[in-house]
């Protein structure tokens, strides 16, 4: 999972501001840390969406700060699939084309809000000449 720096800042109202040093573009808010935290990991999975549908460059986390948020891990397939198909100078209908399949099938594997199978996933980073590797840490 990717951890995004964020930071809370107390608002005036008793909530929080949350903003994210790497996305500009986040601005979320929440009642209590908890609740901040929960919002920024929604609004920066869309801030992330957003830049994948345009196509622009979807950045790293930066050093860690004293709070992030976390996106999750169909989330981070998907940022490996647009990283992987800008860095070796493809189109999405490049991609459909080594596939074979109609172009909605591939537009979905780079849309955040769909869950795309792992062997979908794993055709799409073999077309690429790709593979994916899992592992596990402790937390």
């Amino acid at each position: 999972m990717r951890h995004y720096p964020i930071e809370l800042t107390p608002d005036d109202n008793g909530t929080f501001l949350v903003t994210c040093p790497d996305l500009p573009e986040v601005t979320t808010f929440g009642e209590d840390v908890e609740a901040a935290t929960a919002r920024a990991s929604g609004a920066i999975e869309e801030a992330l969406a957003a830049r994948a549908a345009t196509g622009r460059e979807i950045p790293e986390p930066s050093v860690p700060r004293a709070h992030s948020a976390v996106v999750g891990t169909q989330v981070e397939v998907k940022i490996l699939l647009h990283r992987r198909l800008r860095a070796a100078g493809l189109t999405r209908a490049d991609l459909q084309r080594r596939l074979g399949w109609q172009r909605e099938s591939v537009d979905r594997l780079f849309r955040f809000d769909h869950a795309s199978r792992l062997d979908r996933v794993d055709a799409a980073l073999s077309a690429m000449g790709e593979e994916i590797r899992v592992e596990t840490r402790a937390v």
